[in-house]
């Protein structure tokens, strides 16, 4: 049994009949140190702002994929008003042009190469279509010979008159999409509208918009930001000029190889003017790309020594042109790396098909060029055994070059 203390209160036994201690009186309890008063407020004012936040980013997500057709026209009206910028500026600053009429000029210019390649290229391709029928036609009897099939040769044979009333069939199933790709022809031509207008806008009154974005900034980034953006626009639109002059050298030389191996210049014409944009336009592959395709053509409707021929011209004239022409045009315009060059055609086509890669090499550059004038860069103090022949003399020249580096280290070193 328990013990009774003094108290009055039993003790508890240990297993044996042992007293245990009497239990140790408990101290003042520590008092629990509390926040201070600015704690919860503030926590619940950070609580609020990331839901607004949250709510904001959402919302803006909702209207931007409701407008994403609106937003895509703008980015390339952006884009092609920042390739007319560096004509604009030249024809303002160095021909006394006033910027709206500089900007009509160049506009109306554009509009009329655009229309032009538009008019060739389809009455072309209509032609190269035919020619190819008629080349079809006469080398339909050799393979029915050669593989033993029964492809139709002439409008009096039953296979003919099956696979016309297929196309008939075809055309009486499908006319609902047919009447909607008319209908998307007509938003096409509103959408090349609206795009024209938004690109005026953007070439126009460029330097509107870049004082307004400039006074969202310090006075000292605004110097950086400033020449950057400038230094950036002028190369990007020399690196686009060169492209252009050397897609007219490229696809003119093309044009008369054709023309000398017997094909007629209203096939010529087209199939040169692809030759020479796909050529100088998607990189790495575009070269190949673009002379396949007259070539496949050329062998349909010459034969195959004057494919053979037009083949041995585009070899000679891409050595030609990697080793005089491009050097000396793109002298003094940036010059993209080239898998940067691949992988931006790729993802540009990937994301936006064939307008995007097209677009996604002048973006390239654009946002090369930024980056590269932008960044703050330091003169070089080591050379590696493995870097070759560039020495410091080498670093001199760059840096001489480039008067924002010296003004950045200037700025590192105070």
């Amino acid at each position: 049994m328990d013990e009774i203390d003094a108290h009055g209160s039993a003790q508890p036994e240990a297993a044996f009949g042992d007293t245990l201690p009497s239990r140790p009186e408990a101290g003042p309890v520590a008092p629990t140190a509390q926040p201070p008063d600015w704690v919860m407020p503030m926590v619940r004012k950070i609580i609020w702002r990331v839901v607004i936040v949250v709510l904001l980013v959402t919302a803006l997500l909702i209207m931007a994929t409701q407008a994403r057709s609106l937003l895509s026209m703008l980015f390339v009206a952006l884009f092609f008003g920042i390739a007319m910028e560096p004509a604009v500026n030249h024809l303002h600053m160095k021909r006394g042009m006033k910027r709206g009429a500089a900007t009509g000029l160049v506009f109306v210019l554009s509009a009329a190469f655009l229309i032009t390649l538009t008019f060739i290229m389809i009455p072309g391709l209509i032609n190269v279509a035919g020619e190819m029928s008629t080349t079809l036609k006469s080398a339909i009897p050799k393979i029915n010979d050669q593989f033993n099939t029964d492809f139709p040769t002439s409008k009096t044979d039953p296979a003919f008159a099956t696979a016309e009333q297929n196309v008939k069939d075809w055309i009486q199933n499908n006319a609902s999409d047919i009447m909607g790709f008319a209908g998307s022809t007509v938003g096409l031509i509103f959408q090349f509208f609206t795009i024209a207008m938004f690109a005026f806008y953007f070439a126009a009154d460029a330097p509107r918009i870049r004082r307004a974005v400039l006074r969202k900034f310090q006075p000292a980034q605004q110097q950086r930001l400033g020449w950057a953006w400038d230094t950036a626009i002028e190369q990007t639109g020399g690196y686009l000029y060169s492209r252009l002059l050397l897609m007219l050298i490229n696809g003119g030389l093309f044009f008369f190889v054709m023309l000398l191996v017997g094909v007629d210049w209203k096939i010529s014409l087209p199939m040169s003017i692809f030759e020479g944009f796909v050529a100088e336009f998607i990189p790495a592959i575009g070269t190949y790309i673009g002379a396949a395709v007259p070539i496949v053509i050329t062998w349909g409707i010459q034969g195959l020594t004057a494919a053979a021929i037009l083949l041995i011209w585009t070899l000679i004239y891409q050595q030609l042109e990697n080793y005089f022409l491009s050097p000396k045009i793109s002298a003094r315009t940036m010059e993209i790396n080239g898998g940067i060059a691949f992988g931006s055609a790729m993802a540009g086509g990937a994301i936006g098909g064939p307008m995007l890669a097209f677009m996604s090499l002048p973006i390239a550059a654009l946002v090369t060029s930024f980056l590269k004038n932008f960044s703050r860069r330091y003169p070089l103090a080591y050379f590696s055994p493995y870097d070759g022949d560039y020495t410091e003399a080498d670093e001199q020249e760059m840096i001489e070059s480039r008067p924002q580096a010296s003004r950045d280290t200037a700025a590192a070193t105070d």
